[in-house]
């Protein structure tokens, strides 16, 4: 049954690394800038940005939409692509502040399915920045998807290595309770998993998934 091979994997990881305690955000628009900001780069990076706009006294949704986007870029320099992504988050905040008058608050009731198309058609906002909004900001049950969860699944053949994003979030959403903690946990400790063993070129030896059925001869 694919709900208990799911669970052995989460267990085995959750013995393994301990419980990860994402998102390392304080509040639901921080963590809504970070998820922004944390594309193509690290935490690390981002953690810098974000006690930059804090020094500044700046991460605050008011300020940061009516803040000139070259300012928010040079705030924000640590994070990586930082005018794309100054772009990104102004987006973002037109986007709440045209349609919501600038309240998170405004968004907390709304359903899974609406506020996900609502945060996919804002210009920057894809799949895994979405749900990674709706899952450690708004608390919502999605589950997230990124390499590192391909990776491992397709290796354990989980999945096939053609399944796209929405296949793999729904091999996790039709096979667990919608249990937002569950996701949040087993998320993080996936990413573990990617980052110190499931990488381009595995390294299978002591993986907490080593004794499970794996194939290592293709990198992804």
């Amino acid at each position: 049954m694919l709900t208990n091979k799911l669970m052995q994997i989460h267990d085995l990881l959750l013995a393994a690394y301990g419980a990860q305690g994402w998102w390392p955000g304080s509040g639901c628009f921080e963590t809504v800038v970070g998820a922004i900001l944390t594309q193509n780069t690290n935490w690390a990076n981002v953690e810098k940005a974000i006690n930059k706009l804090k020094s500044a006294n700046a991460l605050d949704a008011d300020k940061l939409y009516n803040m000139d986007q070259d300012t928010l870029a040079q705030l924000i320099r640590s994070a990586g692509y930082y005018n794309i992504k100054a772009g990104r988050l102004k987006n973002f905040l037109n986007w709440l502040y045209e349609n919501y008058d600038g309240k998170l608050e405004a968004l907390a009731n709304m359903s899974v399915y609406s506020l996900r198309e609502e945060l996919l058609s804002v210009k920057g906002i894809g799949r895994e920045t979405a749900d990674s909004i709706l899952l450690y900001a708004f608390d919502k049950p999605v589950f997230v998807i990124d390499t590192y969860t391909a990776r491992v699944f397709i290796r354990h053949g989980l999945i096939e290595q053609e399944a796209d994003y929405e296949q793999l979030r729904d091999l996790f959403e039709s096979n667990l309770p919608a249990d937002t903690k569950l996701y949040n946990e087993f998320h993080a400790l996936i990413v573990q998993a990617g980052k110190k063993h499931c990488k381009p070129k595995p390294k299978c030896h002591g993986c907490p998934l080593e004794s499970l059925p794996h194939e290592t001869q293709q990198d992804y």
